[in-house]
């Protein structure tokens, strides 16, 4: 590969986004693909402080504030890491973008997307998905998920309206219109989110041999 591949893992609370990078991650190693794995927000210093604040339970910011954290922590790791492995030739996973600030910011929050839009195009340089995979649950049963691991984060404490609006905005951006009028977001895959995590894999795994054979191709079974 001359260049690498940025696949991005996407979805409400629950959705079993990290386990599903954890298992592809997996294949790759015994595959000989060289790859890299990053989670927003984080992945660098300033953005693992910005994950503090944004998910402690004690902290309470403003929704902008928010939404101009997750750009910031977002910016950092593109420079930081996601550029330098691409360049590298390596394979991106990535647990959560900038299709979680659409989600949780704009119809989570209600914030204004022209600017929500222009802020992340500031934080992304332009940079876009080879591919998304979208995973996709019932919001009760995310949060039955979510739960299931404890405590609740300052994020996932929103309340079920929210969840709600965030799990209808996910499934709006699997929609092909709505894919065309942001052609920032690239190419996005809904992949059904229920079952067990062996059979959630080989839809994830599907996928990706069909959207590139190439370097996937030998993760196929």
């Amino acid at each position: 590969m001359p260049n690498g591949k940025l696949i991005v893992f996407e979805g409400a609370e629950g959705a079993g986004k990290s386990t599903q990078v954890r298992l592809l991650a997996e294949r790759l190693t015994a595959a000989h693909i060289s790859y890299v794995s990053l989670r927003e927000p984080g992945g660098t210093p300033a953005g693992d402080a910005i994950r503090e604040i944004l998910l402690h339970r004690e902290h309470e910011i403003t929704d902008a504030a928010e939404a101009l954290l997750f750009m910031a922590s977002r910016a950092e790791l593109i420079a930081g890491q996601i550029l330098p492995s691409l360049s590298a030739g390596k394979v991106v996973l990535l647990d959560r973008f900038f299709l979680s600030t659409y989600a949780y910011q704009i119809f989570g929050r209600r914030l204004p997307e022209p600017e929500i839009r222009a802020a992340n195009r500031l934080a992304t340089a332009g940079l876009v998905p080879d591919l998304t995979l979208l995973l996709d649950v019932p919001a009760t049963e995310g949060l039955g998920r979510a739960d299931a691991r404890g405590a609740r984060d300052r994020m996932e404490r929103s309340g079920d309206d929210f969840h709600q609006r965030v799990t209808s905005a996910f499934r709006q951006f699997a929609d092909k219109k709505w894919q065309d009028s942001h052609p920032e977001c690239g190419p996005i895959k809904l992949i059904d989110g229920t079952g067990d995590e062996t059979t959630v894999q080989k839809r994830v795994i599907s996928a990706l041999v069909t959207a590139f054979p190439q370097p996937f191709g030998s993760l196929k079974s």
